[in-house]
């Protein structure tokens, strides 16, 4: 009930914000306008942002054309909104400025809201498609009206005003969807209908319903150049600024949710293209503070172009389509090299236009194909069937691609970016820019963007993959290359703060050699990785107390580069078939159990019914798991398989002060043997479970019902032993299934106990059958453990006080003693 109240009143902010813009051009031909410019753009920055939100929650529900929609309108009213208010502040005052602002944006989105409105149209989805086609043509007008005053504003209040109508009709339609309990649907608005034929149509797999709204982005920046080159525009300026950075903010977004699509290749090229946005911006902004135009570093962009060839290879073996749109990117970014003033020269603008052409026919194709149920062709199925007769290489896809390092993570593995990342950001600094004018070369955003914001995001993911020293190094050195970016190129550092940057490098040089000590136990690559980033440190310390010889900030960005790219392909390699072809290499130093569940061990979501059932089976064969529980981590075997009971006392290799104890899911296990149980002892029992409570209790004839026959002996002591019910579903899920368990903590005798699952594989992982992955522990404190010996006495005593404490124990015995 409550999911479908959501559904039906979904606040769709698209009608509040075409009625704030309707309102708008119909008083824009007053001396004062109904609204100031300043607060229309703060307005549309808000519903901007309501938009995206309600964009990305119905794209995670697998819907198609209507995320797309939101998401591209959010962009367009993102933009929109900071070019008014740059206009309502007096920055546009120029003849003709605000056009020249807001014209390439508007062009963009007339083409691209087209088609979503000729998609949603042939797919039969009108609402939607009115809503598309009516703001494409208010954009159509708008342009038309900055170029001739014969076109009046009231043509593009008109068609906001359609936007309105068509979504009262909409609200209107789900209102009384959900009144008459699903009797009464106006045309176009049973979204039940429609969520049920979309469910019909055959899907492909993990498909990325985000890269049609990355493709419009692409639009957006080609547009900005484009139009300079066509006329369109007179100039480059700050007003073009918003739609650059929106669509570059927006691109990194697109990154993530192409990770959570677990669409590796596709964020990765995503995160390289929010890289030229953000630089064509800053570009953009540069003459606000320098007359001369900036210069590009061209050995950056020559790699950056041979990054992006690397990625349209392996993007061409799962779609060509998608491999040949990616290298128009490899011949901007050597149309940008081999001109030295870069987005300013005519060569990569032509470029611009070749890209706003090739993203449109891409937003096309990739849209229809997520829609409809026949497909235009992209090459997809030849070369799988290509690769599939090759012995060599055989692509990884279906559940591999969901299979994450250690446990379960909702994105896909961010390492290729990160790697990218620092390739980009060393070469930037081969070119060392003139000391007194550090801004005239285009180097902080490649530094800053590339190997500091999109490296941030890479150590995150990789951290949600269980990687944690490789995420902390990422993170280390992005926070790294944002210093020293916005230090050295920003001209921000002098010689008296030279001392301040040294103490501060010196800092991270320590923290990057404990990461390179670690990493002698992860493998060679990283090794050398960590190892050869310490060069650049150096080189930094070099500099920053002007001692640095010549040449050898050069040698320490190439060599960390190469390795960097070495990594960037074995990642590439490794999320793309199956198999290591460039193999990372084993750990220098090589600790026993340290390491040795990441392959062997077998790890399942324990959110999924599937996985409680494999894990149950698994022990049912007689195997040991690993498992979540109410308090920590532990490790457990089925009580009717002896053997499992008796491996799990050998892996653990158990001390005698701490046996193994008992699980139930229910005292109904324990029924057959109620008759051995005194009367307080058994309603104690009852009074006190499920919770973290663990009882000991007189051993008895009553263990012999329970089958573990001759491994009895590692159960608790020969004179009691230790048994509960946890208050954890999954866990009482599994013993349902299983029957009664014998369980220990899942970590070597002595040490402290397991909190998360990545810490079972760290000590278990080489000596457990699977581990259930649920994350972090809900408690970091075990269950507290009393002594009930002696309880027909009227006295309790406590073996450990753990997460509930002894008051509470206490009063639940007066509870059930009482008359």
């Amino acid at each position: 009930g409550h999911s479908l109240r959501a559904r039906c009143f979904s606040p769709h902010p698209c009608p509040p914000g075409s009625l704030l813009l309707a309102a708008h051009f119909y008083s824009l031909p007053r001396a004062a306008p109904l609204i100031p410019p300043a607060a229309l753009g703060v307005l549309l920055l808000v519903l901007a942002s309501l938009l995206a939100y309600a964009g990305i929650r119905r794209s995670l529900r697998n819907a198609a054309l209507f995320p797309t929609l939101c998401l591209t309108i959010s962009v367009f009213w993102c933009g929109y909104g900071v070019v008014l208010i740059l206009g309502g502040e007096g920055v546009l005052n120029g003849a003709g400025d605000f056009r020249d602002a807001v014209v390439p944006g508007l062009v963009t989105f007339t083409v691209a809201l087209l088609i979503i409105a000729v998609v949603g149209f042939l797919c039969r989805d009108v609402i939607l498609a009115v809503f598309a086609s009516t703001v494409s043509l208010a954009s159509a007008h708008e342009v038309a009206m900055r170029y001739s005053a014969a076109f009046g504003s009231s043509a593009v209040a008109c068609n906001y005003m359609v936007v309105c109508l068509a979504g009262s009709w909409f609200a209107l339609g789900r209102i009384l969807y959900f009144l008459t309990k699903e009797k009464i649907a106006l045309p176009g608005t049973d979204l039940a209908r429609k969520k049920t034929h979309e469910q019909t149509q055959p899907t492909s797999g993990s498909m990325n319903r985000f890269a049609v709204t990355g493709l419009v982005l692409n639009m957006l920046s080609a547009s900005v150049f484009g139009c300079r080159l066509l006329g369109v525009t007179s100039k480059l300026f700050i007003g073009q600024v918003p739609w650059l950075w929106a669509a570059g903010i927006y691109q990194v977004g697109i990154c993530i949710l192409s990770y959570r699509a677990m669409d590796v290749l596709m964020a990765t090229f995503f995160g390289f293209a929010s890289i030229l946005k953000f630089a064509g911006g800053y570009c953009l902004l540069y003459p606000l503070w320098q007359p001369e135009e900036p210069s590009f570093p061209m050995p950056f962009l020559v790699v950056f172009s041979v990054l992006f060839v690397v990625l349209a290879l392996f993007l061409a073996l799962k779609s060509p389509v998608d491999g040949l749109y990616l290298l128009v990117y490899v011949a901007y970014c050597i149309a940008l090299a081999c001109r030295p003033k870069g987005f300013f020269e005519g060569g990569p603008q032509g470029m611009d236009v070749a890209i706003f052409v090739a993203s449109a026919l891409m937003t096309l194709i990739h849209l229809y194909n997520v829609k409809a149920s026949a497909k235009i062709p992209t090459g997809k199925d030849a070369v799988k069937a290509l690769l599939a007769r090759s012995n060599f290489l055989k692509l990884r896809e279906g559940a591999e691609l969901h299979a994450p390092y250690l446990g379960y993570s909702r994105y896909a593995d961010a390492e290729v970016l990160a790697y990218a990342c620092s390739v980009l950001a060393s070469f930037a600094l081969t070119m060392t820019g003139d000391p007194q004018a550090p801004l005239a070369t285009v180097i902080i955003p490649w530094v800053v963007v590339a190997g500091g914001i999109l490296k941030l995001l890479g150590g995150s993911v990789a951290f949600a993959w269980g990687k944690t020293l490789e995420s902390s190094a990422f993170i280390l050195y992005a926070v790294m290359w944002i210093i020293w970016g916005l230090t050295r190129y920003g001209g921000l550092y002098g010689t008296t703060r030279s001392f301040h940057a040294a103490v501060g490098i010196i800092a991270f040089m320590l923290f990057n050699g404990f990461i390179v000590f670690c990493s002698l136990f992860l493998n060679t690559a990283w090794f050398f990785y960590s190892l050869t980033f310490l060069l650049i440190a150096i080189s930094f310390l070099l500099d920053t107390i002007h001692a640095l010889p010549a040449g050898f900030d050069i040698a320490a960005t190439l060599i960390f580069g190469l390795v960097s790219f070495y990594c960037f392909l074995s990642a590439l390699f490794s999320s793309t078939f199956k198999g290591s072809c460039l193999p990372m290499g084993r750990p220098i130093v090589q600790l026993s159990g340290v390491g040795g569940g990441t392959t062997k061990c077998l790890h399942l979501p324990a959110r999924k019914a599937s996985s409680v059932k494999r894990i149950a089976d698994i022990l049912k064969n007689g195997g040991t798991c690993g498992i979540p529980t109410d308090t920590v981590y532990v490790l457990v075997a089925a009580c009717n398989r002896p053997d499992a009971v008796e491996k799990a006392h050998q892996s653990k290799r158990q001390a005698q002060d701490r046996p193994m104890s008992l699980w139930i899911s229910s005292l109904k296990q324990l029924e057959p043997a109620k008759h051995l149980f005194t009367p307080l002892l058994w309603d104690f029992m009852e009074a006190a479970w499920p919770s973290p409570i663990s009882l000991v209790v007189p051993r008895g004839e009553w263990v012999d019902f329970l089958g573990m026959k001759d491994s009895a002996k590692y159960v608790g002591t020969p004179q009691s032993v230790a048994i509960r019910i946890p208050d954890c579903s999954v866990t009482t899920h599994l013993i349902d299934l299983v029957g009664p368990i014998v369980v220990t903590s899942a970590n070597p005798t002595g040490e402290a106990d397991t909190t998360h699952h990545n810490q079972v594989y760290a000590k278990l992982g080489d000596k457990v059958d699977a581990v259930l992955c649920d994350g972090p522990s809900p408690e970091n404190i075990a269950s507290t453990v009393v002594d009930c010996t002696k309880i027909d006495s009227g006295n309790i005593g406590f073996f450990r006080v753990g997460i509930v404490p002894k008051s509470q124990v206490k009063s639940i015995l007066v509870f059930i003693s009482a008359p």
